[in-house]
């Protein structure tokens, strides 16, 4: 029996058990780590980005269905011109709705103009923000929820860089809509949290990159589970597209040239922070070079092991803080019920 206190719109939404939303990891998030999410009973997001070719994205998709044992899965759909190419974004959602994938979440800039025919198909959409403002935007055209991740994650907190603690509290107070919280949300206990600021559930990214599912180099992994949380740095500000990476050689020759020159450009940085140089530690296990996105859970990153063994974690942590909360009488109530 699951604790009624995680049956959430979240988990009505997807049919999951658990209020936890994996978040979309660049070149990451494919079919064998998005169904060991289904599998766990969370939600993940393939990302729609890298299978920049749509017969990829389709057949990625169906492998993922076919892996998923019947578990909630949907695609992550970042908007920026510069993923999208020659912008097929009304594209990638009609092949999404052709296949009956019935969530998308997405990012990147204002999905107004595409919510009607995601609507039409019957697809839910997850808006992901940086901030409660853009939330209150997102709310406002009609989107079914909201993720806020905060200053503390991994990839692109935006500019506005406020806390995961005090977007909680302003969007219990902002927002009608669902919303999930993210950024540096890697232990069991901070699910609990952000239930109880008014969440839905909670967005977790950096925490789930030591999974065995995902498919990058062990020496990858192994680096960012020895690293700790002041082991990240943000750079990139000076282009409006700042990034919060793990600290290397890259992220510091970055962080120099910016200083250097405040108006330095984005085609100077180029040639330091193009995807393919991150992502080719994906394949060897280098982490020296390259914008390798990770937040300050990486101070909560355990060991590698298999997604459903992590997620197992977080919910006997989020038991646990929740058992300090609940007078001893109704937590042995509790306990008798959830035995029964």
């Amino acid at each position: 029996m699951i604790d009624p206190v995680f049956d959430t719109a979240v988990t009505r939404a997807y049919g999951t058990r658990l209020p936890i939303v994996a978040g979309g990891l660049m070149w990451l998030s494919d079919a064998s780590y998005v169904s060991a999410c289904a599998r766990a009973s969370i939600i993940g997001f393939l990302t729609a980005a890298s299978f920049p070719e749509p017969d990829a994205l389709r057949a990625e998709i169906r492998r993922t269905r076919e892996m998923s044992q019947g578990g909630a899965f949907g695609v992550n759909v970042s908007m920026l011109p510069k993923l999208v190419p020659g912008e097929r974004t009304e594209e990638i959602f009609a092949l999404i709705a052709e296949e009956g994938v019935r969530f998308v979440e997405t990012s990147g800039r204002n999905p107004e103009p595409w919510l009607p025919m995601l609507k039409d198909a019957g697809i839910t959409v997850l808006h992901k923000v940086p901030s409660v403002r853009f939330a209150e935007k997102a709310q406002a055209v009609g989107v079914d929820m909201v993720s806020i991740v905060g200053a503390e994650c991994g990839g692109h907190p935006g500019l506005d860089l406020v806390g995961s603690f005090v977007n909680l509290a302003l969007a219990e107070r902002r927002l009608k809509i669902p919303f999930l919280i993210g950024g540096g949300v890697g232990h069991g206990g901070q699910i609990v949290a952000a239930l109880a600021g008014g969440a839905a559930g909670v967005v977790v990214g950096t925490r789930f990159l030591v999974a065995e599912e995902i498919g990058a180099h062990p020496d990858y992994k192994r680096a960012l589970s020895g690293a700790r949380e002041t082991d990240t740095m943000l750079t990139m500000s000076s282009v409006r597209n700042t990034i919060r990476t793990l600290r290397n050689e890259t992220s510091e020759t970055v962080a120099r040239l910016e200083a250097e020159n405040p108006e330095i450009g984005i085609e100077a940085l180029l040639p330091h922070v193009a995807g393919r140089i991150g992502r080719r530690a994906y394949e060897t296990g280098d982490v020296s070079r390259g914008m390798l996105s990770a937040g300050q859970s990486l101070g909560l990153t355990g060991e590698i092991a298999p997604l459903a063994e992590i997620v197992g974690g977080l919910e006997e942590e989020a038991l646990a803080a929740l058992a300090r909360l609940r007078p001893a009488p109704a937590r042995d109530r509790m306990q008798e019920g959830m035995i029964a």
